[in-house]
């Protein structure tokens, strides 16, 4: 007879542990956004210069995409609860001491800061919710939620940016994460408790930790100064060969050893391979249209920065939508492929408008239904998104499963702002030389007209890209709709025709 796994009483707090941990992932998302607006004030008020001004994203995003595997693996070693509560708190002081920089070094240090304690939580935040929320219904609930705020925490981050910069000052878009983290922290720490057994007490793997640190610092800082230097830029390509080399040797090295950083089995599993491969591609998009829009609305329409946040509203309308009252419902009546797919391709027709976009364009008749469709397509597919990168996995593997959602959003940002912005910096350049030759005769008109048609050019890029994000959703991902008993670790996908999971197993978090 088989062995059967302990059947443990569903946690009485799990719902109130969602909050927390949904608000520091809402800190984490918008972060990453909030500071773009803010940027201007901070570089005049330090004295940063406009090649440095670059950094202030930069070193959060080296720092937060290099290390989320080794945050990953430390939640799975140390524990999701107290990784989670470290991280918080390392966050909330590496802001602090954003806000009160001095200097540009300081205001440096603390983004990577930011970005370093963001690769514990993260992972964490993820980790602790596929432990915790085990029964296929509440795991719906329970992911979308947190989907409709890593898919719209962006543009929130947008609108407080905004709000703030305007009413107060730049500081405040560092200050404002304290309270979030202390809220988030003492909550986790007197509500939520980690499922036991769940840990993963292996040796560090030093080598593996170092080679994927590297390769992925690597290739988010050749993307990023592509978009500065260019694509044939020396230090560019020796970067992504760099990068290349770092990872096939991290491939290699984890084929090998006996406690690997990230276990093969977690990485080339079809089902997660393809919602990372997806998600990362659709992120790429996402990004692009962030920076574009900011731009068109800011500097073409000449929106202040409290009305551009605003004027995101429908995107996050949409993703919540999408998130929680399409995915989530839908999530265990219909395997995920026929979510993630439709919803990507929803998403592309919203981008797909958007290429129609002129110096006087309506925002009521082109831009806000295009933000709806778009949210409401992605929105319906990172939900079934993030509950499959952790469906399925070994709980001493949720850390590691969960990271890689985040390494595929952040490397997908990082390539996305890059490759998107140098797509729309060429076609602006070429429109502008053409036109001008032509006989132009207002130079400031001719500038903006040459930058909408650079945006709609890199648009048509982000609608083939999303396109490509689903037909990968559709094809590589074979995974049935889960059954709405409890989900306990180990194998648990469908067949290639979609039909219903079959877990023998309930095992649910205590």
């Amino acid at each position: 007879m088989p062995k059967t796994a302990d059947i443990r009483l569903p946690d009485p707090s799990r719902w109130k542990a969602l909050a927390f941990i949904a608000l520091a992932q809402l800190m984490v998302v918008l972060d990453a956004t909030i500071v773009n607006i803010a940027l201007p004030h901070a570089q005049t008020a330090l004295g940063i210069s406009d090649a440095n001004k670059q950094w202030v994203i930069t070193a959060y995003a080296l720092a937060f995409g290099g290390l989320l595997l080794f945050g990953g693996r430390i939640a799975d070693l140390w524990g999701r609860k107290r990784t989670f509560v470290v991280g918080l708190i390392g966050f909330a002081l590496a802001s602090a001491l954003g806000g009160a920089a001095q200097n540009q070094g300081m205001l440096f240090g603390s983004r990577a800061l930011q970005g370093a304690f963001g690769a514990l939580l993260a992972p964490a935040a993820l980790s602790l919710l596929a432990v915790m929320f085990t029964d296929a219904k509440e795991r719906a609930k329970a992911f979308g939620i947190y989907g409709a705020i890593a898919g719209g925490g962006g543009a929130v981050g947008l609108i407080l940016g905004g709000f703030l910069t305007q009413a107060l000052n730049w500081r405040w878009t560092f200050f404002v994460n304290i309270p979030f983290a202390i809220v988030a922290a003492l909550g986790a720490y007197f509500v939520i408790r980690e499922p036991a057994g769940s840990r993963n007490r292996s040796s560090l793997d030093i080598p593996g930790v170092v080679l994927s640190a590297l390769g992925l610092v690597s290739l988010v800082y050749g993307f990023t100064r592509a978009e500065s230097a260019g694509w044939s830029d020396a230090l560019t390509i020796g970067m992504f060969v760099a990068s290349g080399v770092l990872l096939l040797a991290f491939v290699v090295t984890e084929s090998r050893v006996s406690s690997p950083l990230m276990p093969l089995r977690v990485l080339l599993d079809r089902n997660r391979g393809g919602v990372y491969l997806s998600l990362g591609l659709a992120v790429i998009a996402m990004f692009g249209l962030f920076l574009f829009l900011t731009y068109y609305l800011q500097v073409v329409r000449g929106y202040s920065p409290i009305r551009t946040g605003f004027a995101f509203l429908p995107m996050i309308a949409g993703m919540i939508t999408g998130s929680t009252q399409i995915g989530a419902r839908l999530m265990t009546r219909v395997p995920a492929r026929k979510l993630m797919g439709p919803g990507f391709l929803t998403a592309a027709v919203g981008m797909l408008l958007l290429t129609q976009l002129e110096i006087g364009s309506s925002y009521t008749l082109l831009i806000l239904p295009a933000q709806l469709l778009l949210g409401l397509g992605m929105g319906t597919a990172f939900m079934p998104a993030m509950s499959l990168a952790t469906h399925g996995v070994e709980p001493r593997d949720s850390g590691v499963a969960s990271a890689m959602v985040n390494t595929s959003q952040q490397v997908g940002g990082a390539i996305g702002t890059a490759l998107l912005n140098t797509v729309a910096a060429s076609a602006a350049t070429a429109y502008a030389t053409s036109h001008a030759a032509l006989g132009a005769t207002d130079p400031e008109l001719l500038k903006l007209q040459a930058m909408v048609h650079g945006f709609t050019g890199a648009i048509w890029w982000a609608v083939g890209i999303l396109v490509v994000a689903s037909a990968i959703a559709l094809t590589f991902i074979n995974a049935g709709r889960p059954s709405a008993v409890a989900v306990g670790g180990g194998a648990g996908s469908g067949d290639a025709d979609g039909v219903e999971d079959e877990f023998k197993v309930p095992v649910v978090a205590h």
